[in-house]
């Protein structure tokens, strides 16, 4: 009886975690698969792809999409390691600088979208800032579809904001697990700051790299209610795209059709973090 228990234990502590990963993920990828390929009459067609491709913002969401990509995934990770590794030096008041700097974590993404709103607006707090300060005599319109470079300036700066704290998270989750006697050995060789992180600290760290790389770049791929916030439609991105054709169009299977193709550029991208960041077991931990 007590065998037979034992046996058992593994799969009703998985059962929970893979219940919600089954209501919640995989039968909703299903359900969108099949909208995506299905014809109001049930039968396959490719309607919905063809729909979405003749969209005239299909070019400009998938354009901003990857532009986001490119700028706030390097930063934010370039950041997030700058921000772990001042943290994991132990100075005085880590903690609470660890705090707040985690404090994006807990804001959601509209709501994040909305804070900067207000500081970016014609009359936010930006403006008033430097009108008091007499850098400004007129407000400068950072939310102008006229000034597309500063309106997707204050986006990056919006998203990095709200989602560096969980890559830093990450970072510094993997950097508590190295030993300090790597950083000790590599002082008493007289490596430099620069050089302990290039040669000891990355190696390293290179699993974490890879799980904050792939969690990331799923996010960015998922981002907009900070660009709806922000920009409105001026600057569409797919999962944005999406949203409307799902909400306001009333058609959930081009909407399906963006939602499929984000899928499709996660796991392309999963896949290219999984080659070039490829870990052994060992280093992954699993050894």
């Amino acid at each position: 009886m007590r065998a037979k228990l034992e046996s058992v234990l593994p799969y009703s502590l998985l059962a929970p975690t893979l219940i919600f990963v089954t209501l919640l993920i995989v039968i909703p990828i299903l359900q969108a698969f099949l909208l995506a390929f299905q014809a109001p009459d049930g039968s396959l067609t490719l309607a919905n792809f063809q729909k979405m491709a003749s969209d005239t913002s299909f070019a400009d969401a998938l354009k901003f999409t990857f532009l986001l990509l490119l700028f706030i995934v390097p930063a934010q990770v370039v950041l997030a390691l700058v921000m772990a590794l001042l943290i994991h030096t132990r100075f005085k008041g880590h903690t609470f600088f660890l705090y707040i700097y985690a404090i994006p974590l807990a804001i959601s993404d509209l709501a994040a979208g909305i804070a900067w709103l207000s500081i970016f607006t014609e009359r936010g707090y930006l403006n008033s800032i430097l009108n008091q300060l007499g850098i400004l005599e007129r407000p400068f319109l950072f939310l102008s579809y006229q000034n597309l470079p500063a309106m997707f300036g204050t986006i990056v700066i919006a998203e990095s904001w709200r989602a560096t704290a969980i890559v830093m998270t990450i970072l510094l989750a993997g950097l508590q697990v190295i030993p300090r006697d790597y950083f000790e050995a590599a002082d008493v060789f007289g490596a430099t700051t620069l050089k302990r992180t290039l040669f000891v600290v990355l190696p390293l760290l290179r699993p974490s790299l890879q799980n904050a790389l792939i969690i990331r770049t799923i996010f960015a791929f998922q981002t907009f209610a900070v660009v709806f916030a922000l920009a409105g439609r001026v600057i569409p991105v797919m999962a944005g795209e999406s949203y409307n054709w799902y909400v306001a169009n009333r058609n959930p299977g081009v909407a399906a059709a963006y939602a499929v193709l984000v899928l499709i550029f996660t796991v392309l991208a999963t896949w290219v973090y999984f080659r070039v960041l490829k870990t052994n077991p060992a280093e992954a931990g699993y050894d």
